[in-house]
């Protein structure tokens, strides 16, 4: 079974396809932008590296976030609410955890079904 790798860099690609699933990497909005804000940026990247792969959030197997303050809780759901396929929600985890910096608020894992 084949494997291709969306936006490879030295470290990771941004998405990787294997047989029917695509993974993406975990994606993180603008630094400094609030977590409404960073929400958006990071499922408008979703959406664009799912259509590269051939699929769409209709598609979504699994879902993990990471909120550095799950005080942010709301406010990313509210976003979220909007965005994701109210007839195919995939399976979802949400915790809290330092991201890769103090600018970060919310990193987004999906995994996708082509």
């Amino acid at each position: 079974m084949s494997i291709r790798r969306i936006e490879p860099g030295r470290r990771m690609s941004a998405a990787v396809i294997h047989g029917n699933t695509v993974y993406l990497a975990g994606q993180v909005g603008n630094p400094g932008d609030d977590v409404t804000q960073q929400t958006q940026t990071v499922l408008a990247e979703i959406d664009r590296l799912l259509a590269e792969a051939g699929t769409d959030k209709s598609k979504l197997l699994s879902t993990t976030i990471w909120l550095a303050d799950m005080k942010d809780f709301g406010a990313m759901n509210a976003v979220w609410d909007a965005w994701v396929d109210p007839a195919n929600p995939p399976a979802r985890a949400t915790g809290e955890s330092a991201l890769a910096g103090p600018e970060y608020r919310v990193e987004i894992i999906v995994v996708a079904a082509i």
